[in-house]
């Protein structure tokens, strides 16, 4: 017989067995044989206008408002995106505010204790409607302790490998849900396209389509489909929208841009979301012409939900409700943002008071309706009963540790880090090194957890393999590798470290320098890169590049490697090294996944999923830029990118045959494959990324030189051939004509493929369309 603990009618019924109530006192919400819509409509009528706006509010958990009243004043509250408290709530009076039916979910609950005691006081509540709990899982459960860090979401795409994104995103959810979490706000699809901002690495690059791409695999992933089960989540598309290119780089930063670039850049990746059936939106942070998006009607409800279709809910972000008023100042009152917000179309408040009560006499003064407040509330009650907390809500403790960190998921990681870490030059084939050179190791990356990147917290020294341990590890003896702390702040480097190091390095046969930025949010002070960390130059940050010289300047060869979560621009490395590697923020396994490149275990196949500019002053750089970006040139620097998206080297050589068409000329509804043979000329296996490029020869509107439509990650052996085929359908070749209609104009078309984006890498062929 089945168990339950439930609370009704003011009444707690404790561990008795269904069968021995009476059917007329079970509500029919109860009734786990009925479908979650069915138990909706059941439950929805019995909640009183309190309760329903309850579940609207967002509060952070216990542990982080203790911690967060013992170290931040009322002044810090105002100015911190990251950490909270409620001057009128202290922690110790939650449980029994959560009692009250005032609260949906929380956030920042890091432990599967305190998931679990939150669960049992709303247990208590009238109706017992369980908590739903979201977490920033945005490259693994990484802001709980022990769990699996993947690469970050930038390294994700540099891999180009949907399924291995697919398959850390389902483990990703097991962990998550081990540890008391169920909504994960994560695939951030916003389109990276300016350097200088903070959350560059957050994203999957500056390409729409590879951004949807790396987005719907997270979510399909996350989700698996209807989140019904207990090892499944839901995922949270964000930021909606446009949040990705800030007119001076910095977080919140208005965006001014054109309907057109929404339609065609931005708001792709959103679409494709909702296609794939994500449950919930993130508002962004910005205005969007003037509007701020918390206030927007036009994209939170005719876009996503008249337009799309959406059908689930849609979350502000931190505080963001309140700064229509106090920011944007669009509301003369927090009363007036609330009713902004929720008029155009927002569901729940992230985080705190000031929200229920307002809103409460919004509806009761007639200015919103309490069917409007039912359809926020619907979508998250369905949630509840998906992902089955009506009838498990608590997390086994005793269980964790068979789901958490596990070796399946450590395997996982470390394929995608091996995977996403991009060769940028390699000089005289200087890599792979033989296993038995000796190797000085040096750098204030080489030896800490920056390569974890930004939404963790700490984690156990054994979970993670720094670059110097990983070299150790995969040489032939420790003994090859000799290292010197040049300290771990990039910001902080002395001459006597840099001078010791330069003198060290003169004694080995090559010397592999780790640079590069800061992500880790737990180290405050040297910080330099990640959410609201913008920097106004995207070099190396402090004296690194001094670093770099004094080594080079021995005579002895130098490996550099950049562990960072934003494209960083030093022509000089680049011209002066031996090899450079693009490491990103590679996660927990990264060190040994850069070790085995670095020796040849295993062939580097990544490939930049955005351009690195030359300096900051050659920014906006993106592959896909108007005809007339480049009519002229700068007077200063050259004109042109230091890497290219799309671009990244292999141990062995791909060669491209000529792409061939089944049809060369086709009507606009029409579809037709484009096939192309790909061989592995060089001595060694590797991966090859296949990229498909389409351009509209003329057009009414100004179109793109090349926009990225198709791709696919091949492996081959030595000497071994494959065919690859896309197929070309009139979608791909389409867009916002003069009149704002969505079309495919006749005319030419150049169809392009090879291995990136840059010209030299690929071949061509004319694809003609016919009215």
């Amino acid at each position: 017989m089945k168990k339950l603990l439930l609370s009704f009618t003011g009444l707690l019924i404790s561990t008795v067995s269904l069968t021995s109530i009476s059917s007329e006192l079970l509500p029919a919400y109860l009734d786990a044989s009925l479908t979650p819509e069915q138990r909706v409509a059941d439950l929805l009528p019995r909640m009183t206008l309190e309760e329903k706006v309850g579940q609207m509010c967002q509060y952070v958990g216990i542990d982080h408002t203790a911690e967060s009243e013992q170290q931040m004043s009322i002044d810090d509250l105002a100015k911190s995106d990251a950490q909270g408290f409620y001057p009128d709530l202290h922690s110790s009076q939650i449980p029994a505010f959560i009692e009250t039916g005032k609260v949906g979910s929380f956030l920042h609950v890091l432990t599967a204790s305190e998931a679990n005691l939150l669960q049992r006081h709303a247990a208590q509540s009238r109706l017992g409607i369980p908590l739903l709990i979201g977490i920033d899982a945005i490259h693994g459960n990484a802001m709980v302790s022990g769990s699996t860090v993947y690469p970050a979401p930038l390294s994700m795409a540099s891999s180009w490998n949907l399924g291995l994104v697919k398959q850390a995103s389902i483990e990703t959810a097991r962990e998550m849900r081990a540890t008391g979490s169920h909504w994960s706000f994560t695939p951030n699809v916003d389109i990276a396209r300016d350097p200088r901002w903070g959350r560059v690495g957050e994203t999957f690059g500056e390409d729409p389509f590879l951004v949807a791409e790396m987005g719907v695999a997270t979510i399909e992933g996350l989700q698996q489909r209807d989140f019904d089960g207990p090892q499944k989540v839901i995922a949270n598309a964000k930021h909606w929208v446009a949040g990705g290119d800030p007119i001076n780089g910095i977080n919140l930063s208005p965006m001014d841009v054109s309907e057109r670039s929404l339609r065609q850049d931005f708001f792709p990746p959103f679409k494709r979301a909702v296609d794939a059936g994500v449950f919930t939106f993130m508002a962004a942070h910005n205005e969007i012409n003037g509007e701020p998006a918390h206030g927007s009607r036009y994209l939170l409800n005719d876009v996503l939900r008249e337009e799309w279709g959406f059908k689930g809910f849609v979350v502000s972000d931190w505080m963001d409700i309140e700064r229509l008023h106090t920011f944007h100042r669009v509301a003369n009152s927090q009363k007036e943002a609330v009713y902004q917000t929720v008029h155009a179309g927002m569901d729940m408040h992230m985080h705190g008071p000031d929200f229920l009560e307002p809103l409460v006499e919004l509806v009761n003064e007639g200015r919103l309706s309490e069917a409007r407040i039912d359809e926020s509330v619907g979508p998250m009650l369905l949630a509840k009963f998906r992902l089955g907390l009506f009838e498990n809500p608590y997390v086994d403790e005793s269980q964790i540790e068979q789901s958490v960190f596990t070796a399946a998921h450590q395997q996982t990681a470390l394929e995608m880090a091996r995977q996403a870490i991009v060769l940028l030059t390699n000089n005289d084939n200087i890599l792979p090194l033989q296993k038995n050179s000796r190797v000085f190791v040096t750098g204030p990356n080489a030896d800490n957890h920056t390569i974890l990147g930004d939404w963790v917290l700490e984690q156990p020294e054994n979970n993670v393999t720094t670059v110097l341990e990983g070299l150790r590890a995969v040489a032939a003896s420790p003994k090859n590798i000799d290292f010197y702390d040049v300290g771990k702040q990039v910001k902080n480097l002395s001459t006597e470290d840099i001078l010791a190091a330069a003198k060290r390095a003169s004694q080995s046969q090559v010397a592999v320098v780790v640079v590069g930025e800061n992500p880790l949010r737990y180290d405050k002070k040297g910080k330099t890169s990640g959410e609201n960390v913008a920097r106004s130059s995207i070099n190396l940050i402090g004296r690194q590049l001094e670093l770099v010289q004094a080594i080079h300047a021995t005579g002895t060869p130098v490996i550099v490697v950049l562990v960072n979560g934003r494209p960083i621009a030093e022509p000089w490395v680049v011209d002066n090294s031996a090899a450079v590697i693009e490491a990103w923020e590679p996660g927990a396994m990264g060190g040994q996944a850069l070790a085995e490149i670095i020796y040849g275990v295993t062939n580097p196949s990544g490939k930049l999923p955005i351009t690195v500019p030359y300096s900051i002053g050659h920014t906006q750089a993106i592959y896909n830029h108007k005809p007339s970006a480049y009519k002229h040139k700068y007077a200063d620097a050259p004109t042109r990118n230091l890497f290219e998206f799309g671009y990244g080297l292999s141990y062995t050589e791909f060669a491209f045959s000529p792409p061939v068409l089944d049809k060369k000329s086709i009507q606009k509804t029409e579809n037709t494959n484009l096939s192309v043979t790909v061989t592995n000329s060089g001595d060694r296996a590797g991966y090859e990324t296949v990229q498909l490029y389409v351009r509209d020869n003329y057009s009414e509107i100004t179109r793109p030189v090349k926009e990225l439509k198709g791709f696919e990650k091949i492996y081959l052996q030595a000497g071994e051939s494959k065919r690859v085929s896309f197929t070309l359908e009139p979608e791909m070749l389409a867009y916002y004509n003069r009149a704002m209609e969505w079309v495919v104009e006749p005319g030419a078309f150049t169809l392009m493929v090879g291995s990136s984006s840059r010209g030299a890498d690929l071949k061509s062929i004319q694809l003609r369309v016919k009215d």
